[in-house]
């Protein structure tokens, strides 16, 4: 066997090639400095393209009054900007609806890293781009090698110009195609003096800051390292897909460490390059100290930004809380196979360095088999009030002063009394109570300034000589330092208990709370009671206004439940809702698309795709929501979302048990039809051929026969028919019965008398009760109740003798239809009122259509009266029929004749 025969393609290298397949692709014009003809090259290529036959438009192309770009821009579709108003002036810019529409193979748009004006869909130009590609469309841009996410801190230490737009590596790793547009800086300089890069004036003052020859070459130089290192992953990607053996690049995974500090941002920078020069996959981790997860908001926004800019670099985002911070760093870095984390340098004091509150330092001690990577370059940070100890506020720290001070004065009470009548050996236990006390209550600062105040008061009250802060004996001495210690310890590990004790309260507050809401949904059988109680939960969980919207069968998305009532959402709101229905992904209020809206929406999401969205308007829109908001705000829409995809479940159960039982009535029905319609058109066909045929040949008798058999059948037939029709009425609530005072007895004689001229030979008795009431109802649909009913009696009493009865009973008067066949047997005594049910009868015999008493039913009931049927089990034979209907009140004078 070849050797080489048992290689595969790498699988996770083959799906991100199927992946790309449905996209557009990206091709990235590439340089080092703005003026090195970025622009001019790209319109070159898309005119020859264009003169090639294919459909190329240019959406935003920048020529900065440039007369050789400006004419190549001459013979191509260029798409209208967009106009904003903003501030009192008009802003142009691309217009990504009209490119949608217009949805060409290759369309052409600059400056990658642009920002978009104000209650623009995205906030920057490289989102729109990704939306194209999204849809198929195949892009061209230009960018500037400063403009890349990871290397702006770099560039700006370079250049002394802060970097104020950038673009994710991201974007720029997964692009299809990059160029590098190059020239050398003495060329670029030369252009920047004919004026082909900035107006003169501008020029000038460019050659003396950013355009110099030292700062162009640094920056030629990261195009040109850039450029390679993409090049080297499409080669590894080739590799990949093609199973080609060769040197790899390494396994490595990083981890960088993030804190609430003004150089987390540079810090995950530096692991994005780092990453990259390795091409391995990296993550950034935020740890929390437990108990102290609602940091103040200047470093609850630093680490966001932080964890959201090593997102959009490529890299992951986690959190995690505990009280060894150092060990939950190396737990989750073996947890995740981590080779190297990446810390800042440590600025601890000395201090700090002693207790071990420096991480890094508690890092690089304990990773044993882990390489820990410092950054060194970065400048001193700016650390955002992160201590050992947490930040009271004013209020706060002044009553947990004031109840220290107090507290030791009354230990100073009692162990006065205590020392004057029980003369303990040892006083100084006691004046631990206040530090426990104040540990427990108020916190850390104001049990260490009790410990302070019970040092001072023990050695000035109780130790000799008393009432001066002097100590005679060497032992005393040594007594007040270890008492002293031992209140710092004891105020440590109260505080610290108490810090548990909050933390676990609040968390089994949340569990509490998210069982009751779990409780509610799973009680909630109707779809607009899970959504309220959605609404509802999230608003007192949040703190915040929350709307839930559905994806509708057709048109725009509604408002399902909304607390407090939100009654319309805006343009850009709808917009952003619709976004996050169609992307699922977030949009609004503190997200990459329309961040402007006041709400931010989340996707619902469960295995049949996204079923709803909800917009949570937070209560400050300047703070970000805290990491435990995040979580229940999670936890919300996961359990939400298994609740809405549970109601929509039932509600498809009905309507397939619904469709499955029109089917089964279609079916029925069809049956029927063939059976019922058939007979007597067979019957009338056969006579009138005959007729037709023999004409006078045929006797007298015979021919008379012959014509009332097609009477007899076309009557039949027509009663099959007006049965139906009475059944469409009945099921679609079309049936009005009149309510009017009727006479049972007229309506039973007259119903006799039909059935007679169509059942000769049917015997038929008649036995109504003297002075019955008049009932209300309808005389019309009552006689075809009673025809019905005989017609039954006839088809399956054999012949025999039917009855009419009728009686008061009470309140009510009962009629009754009583034959002596063979009976129903009496599990089918409620079937038999079913559509087509034509069973029933012990020797099994079938006859009719299956609707005559399902018709009786409906038309007695819509007259405000019962039916039920009477077997042999309680009659020895027969059937019998029970009508019973309510005695009107206006009505009990009134008597039958």
């Amino acid at each position: 066997m070849d050797k080489h025969s048992d290689r595969r393609p790498d699988p996770d290298a083959l799906l991100a090639l199927t992946d790309n397949e449905s996209r557009g692709k990206l091709r990235v014009f590439l340089g080092a400095a703005p003026g090195v003809g970025k622009t001019f090259a790209m319109l070159s290529k898309a005119r020859a393209l264009k003169n090639d036959g294919v459909d190329v438009v240019i959406g935003l192309v920048e020529t900065h009054g440039r007369d050789e770009t400006e004419a190549l821009t001459e013979g191509l579709e260029i798409l209208p900007r967009r106009k904003i108003e903003y501030r009192g002036r008009t802003i142009e810019e691309f217009d990504i609806d009209a490119a949608l529409a217009r949805r060409p193979k290759l369309i052409v748009v600059d400056e990658l890293a642009h920002t978009n004006a104000p209650d623009s869909r995205h906030p920057k130009r490289w989102q729109d781009v990704e939306e194209l590609l999204g849809a198929g469309i195949d892009v061209w841009t230009a960018l500037n090698i400063q403009h890349l996410e990871s290397l702006a801190d770099v560039v700006s230490r370079i250049t002394g110009v802060l970097v104020r737009e950038t673009v994710p590596d991201l974007v720029f790793q997964e692009a299809s195609d990059v160029i590098l547009v190059d020239i050398t800086p003495d060329e670029l300089l030369q252009r920047l003096k004919e004026g082909k890069v900035y107006v003169p004036e501008t020029a000038k003052r460019a050659t003396q800051n950013f355009f110099t020859p030292g700062n162009l070459t640094a920056l030629r130089e990261l195009a040109l390292r850039r450029t390679a290192d993409r090049v080297d992953d499409q080669m590894v990607d080739y590799l990949r897909q093609n199973a080609i053996e060769g040197p790899w690049a390494t396994s490595e995974r990083l981890l960088v460490c993030v804190g609430g500090v003004a150089s987390a941002e540079l810090l995950v920078r530096a692991a994005a390059r780092l990453a990259t020069g390795l091409n391995a996959p990296w993550i950034a981790l935020h740890v929390e100290p437990r108990g102290q997860e609602e940091i103040n908001p200047e470093r609850a926004k630093l680490v966001d930004d932080a964890l959201a800019l090593a997102e959009r670099l490529g890299g992951e985002a986690e959190r995690r809380s505990g009280y060894d911070l150092a060990g939950e760093v190396l737990q989750f870095a073996r947890q995740e196979n981590i080779t190297q984390i990446v810390v800042g340098r440590s600025r601890a004091g000395f201090i700090n360095r002693i207790l071990r509150w420096s991480l890094n330092e508690e890092i690089v001690r304990r990773s044993n088999d882990i390489a820990v990577y410092v950054v060194t370059e970065s400048p001193a940070p700016q650390v955002v009030a992160q201590r050992p100890w947490p930040r009271l506020s004013r209020a706060k720290l002044a009553i947990g002063m004031s109840a220290s001070a107090l507290s030791v004065g009354v230990t100073v009470g009692a162990a006065h009394f205590l020392d004057s009548w029980l003369r303990l050996p040892n006083l100084s236990m006691i004046f631990l109570i206040p530090v426990i006390f104040c540990a427990v209550r108020f916190g850390i600062y104001p049990a260490t300034a009790a410990s302070i105040l019970s040092f001072l008061a023990f050695d000035f009250f109780f130790v000799d000589p008393r009432y001066e802060f002097t100590i005679s004996q060497p032992h005393e001495f040594f007594s007040l330092i270890v008492f002293l210690a031992v209140a710092f310890v004891t105020a440590m590990l109260a505080s610290r208990l108490r810090k548990q004790t909050l933390a676990m309260g609040a968390r089994m507050q949340a569990a509490q709370s998210m069982f009751d809401f779990s409780r509610k949904l799973s009680g909630a059988a109707k779809l607009d009671d899970v959504l309220w109680a959605a609404a509802v939960h999230a608003q007192k969980a949040l703190q915040a206004k929350c709307i839930v919207l559905l994806r509708p069968n057709d048109g725009e998305l509604n408002i399902y439940a909304a607390w407090p009532p939100v009654d319309l959402l805006d343009a850009g709101e709808a917009g952003a809702a619709r976004w996050t229905l169609e992307k699922s992904e977030p949009a609004g209020w503190r997200t990459g698309t329309l961040p402007n809206v006041r709400f931010q929406f989340r996707p619902m999401v469960t295995p049949r795709g996204v079923v709803g969205v909800c917009g949570i308007e937070p209560k400050i829109a300047n703070e970000p929501l805290s990491p435990q908001d995040e979580g229940m705000l999670t936890s919300i829409l996961e359990q939400t979302a298994i609740a809405i995809d549970r109601s929509l479940l039932v509600s498809d159960s009905v309507k397939a048990a619904a469709l499955e039982e029109n089917e089964k009535l279609r079916t029925m029905l069809l049956a029927s039809l063939s059976h019922d319609l058939r007979t007597p058109l067979a019957s009338i066909t056969g006579a009138v051929t005959s007729l037709l045929q023999l004409g006078e040949k045929i006797p007298p008798p015979d021919r008379r026969d012959l014509l009332v058999s097609i009477e007899e059948e076309a009557a039949r037939l027509s009663r099959f028919v007006a049965n139906l029709l009475d059944m469409s009425r009945i099921e679609s609530g079309a049936l009005a019965p009149r309510r009017e005072l009727v006479d049972i007895a007229e309506i039973a004689r007259s119903a006799v008398e039909r059935c007679k001229k169509a059942f000769p030979k049917q015997a038929i008795t008649i036995s109504i009760a003297r002075d019955l009431p008049l009932i209300r109802g309808d005389a019309n649909l009552l006689g075809q109740v009673l025809f019905n009913l005989l017609d039954n009696a006839h088809k399956y009493g054999d012949d025999s003798n039917a009855i009419i009865h009728a009686r008061r009973d009470g309140a009510d008067i009962v009629v009754s239809v009583t034959d002596e066949g063979p009976g129903i047997k009496p599990a089918d005594l409620e079937r038999i009122f079913e559509k087509f049910y034509r069973g029933g009868r012990p020797d099994g015999r079938k006859a009719g259509t299956g609707l005559g008493l399902s018709i009786c039913r409906g038309l007695i009931e819509a007259m405000g009266g019962t039916i039920l049927a009477q077997s042999p089990a309680i009659r020895r034979r027969g059937t019998r029929i029970v009508l019973r209907f309510p005695i009107p009140e206006q009505a009990a004078g009134g008597v039958a004749k």
